[in-house]
Formats: structure tokens, C-alpha cells, sequence
């Protein structure tokens, strides 16, 4: 039986769309098969969060159980031949909670800021 893995990204993020559709395009070349949603999509649906919560961090859904953050990322390349080393270096103690810090307080929030203003300014373009 194969594990059901799907991840929620945010499309319209350059640096979000960027790297899923780097992920996407090797599971899919690799017959991996990991369900890559778009938040800005339907597919938000499976989700049970709002689009602004999914804009904030990376979740990945196995089995039905939500990892979100690091713990996202982690998931998602441990499932991935090419990227498991990732998995490995990331997952030891001391890496883990400096990479988790510096994601949940550092690099997700800009990325989530760089969002909301791209956002308000297609609101203002299209006014």
C-alpha cells in the first residue's frame, strides 16, 4: 500500500512556486506519488484551514496527519530518494531546532510578509 502524501503551497509565491514545482516535477519523473495543492486552488478544500493560515507555512498531510513547518519539510524529504539526505541532517537535535527557529521566525514570516504585500498590490492595480 502506498502512503497518501499531499502538500499545500502557495502558488503565487514566487519562492513557494519555485521549489514545490521543483518537488513536483520530480516526484512526478520519479513516479512518486505526492499530491501537491495549491492554496489558491480547490484543492485548499482537504485542507480545513483558511488560505491566510496556509499562506504562513508549508503543511504536508501523510496519512492524514497534518506537519506543518520544519516538521513539513521534513516529511515531504524523507518521502524523496534525491532529498532523504536533507531529511537526515535536518532531523539531529541541535539542526533541527535552529533550522525550526529560523523558518518559524525568520524566513516563513518575510516570505508571508513578501505575500500579503504582493497581494495589496494587486488589490491596488485592480482598483
Amino acid at each position: 500500500m502506498k502512503t497518501s502524501i499531499r502538500v499545500l503551497y502557495n502558488a503565487e509565491c514566487p519562492i513557494c512556486n519555485f521549489e514545490i514545482k521543483h518537488y513536483q516535477k520530480y516526484t512526478n519523473n520519479k513516479k512518486i506519488p505526492i499530491q501537491f495543492d495549491d492554496l489558491n486552488s480547490s484543492g485548499l478544500a482537504h485542507w480545513n484551514i483558511t488560505a491566510d493560515l496556509a499562506a504562513r507555512r508549508l503543511h504536508v498531510d501523510i496519512e492524514g496527519e497534518v506537519k506543518v513547518g520544519m516538521e513539513g519539510f521534513l516529511a515531504l524529504w524523507n518521502t524523496m530518494p534525491k532529498y532523504r539526505w536533507l531529511f537526515h541532517i535536518f532531523r539531529q537535535p541541535v539542526i533541527k531546532q535552529i533550522s525550526s527557529f529560523l523558518y518559524d521566525y525568520i524566513l516563513a514570516p518575510y516570505i508571508y510578509f513578501l505575500h500579503l504585500r504582493r497581494k495589496k498590490n494587486i488589490t491596488r492595480r485592480n482598483q
